[in-house]
């Protein structure tokens, strides 16, 4: 499981034009499924995120938690974070999960993101969406649940 996290001032995620999520300080968090991630994957994710000191204390350095600054979490699905792009220049995207199951552990990162403690506000699995990010930074940090 692949998740990029961008710490940001303000969010807003839109479908059709219509306002769907928004968050003010926070992150939001690309989530990719690969194929064979479980339980034990979004555990590790959730946890880390919940636990990444990336937001500035008094004294400016990053040392504080989402938590720690009560932020909200713009939780978005995207498949793309499993582009292969090692051959030729259209991306191909076998190691991403089927959408079934990858909707299902999206559902399920959100429900362990909530267990931390955090409130998260989600976009709808499989849409065209338009996000609009204001990032604080900017921080954006690489997470893949097998590095952790």
């Amino acid at each position: 499981m692949r998740a990029v996290v961008q710490r940001v001032l303000s969010a807003n995620l839109k479908v059709d034009g219509k306002l769907i999520s928004e968050i003010d300080n926070g992150m939001v968090v690309f989530l990719g499924v690969g194929i064979g991630d479980r339980q034990e994957d979004i555990d590790k994710l959730a946890l880390k995120i919940s636990k990444l000191r990336i937001f500035e204390d008094e004294n400016g350095k990053m040392n504080l938690s989402i938590k720690d600054v009560s932020g909200k979490i713009l939780l978005i699905s995207q498949f793309t974070l499993y582009a292969d792009c090692s051959h030729g220049n259209r991306p191909s995207f076998f190691e991403a999960e089927k959408p079934q199951v990858a909707n299902e552990m999206y559902q399920n990162m959100k429900s362990r993101l909530n267990q931390e403690g955090i409130m998260v506000e989600m976009g709808v699995f499989g849409a065209d969406m338009k996000i609009e990010v204001l990032n604080d930074g900017p921080v954006t940090i690489m997470l893949d649940s097998k590095n952790i």
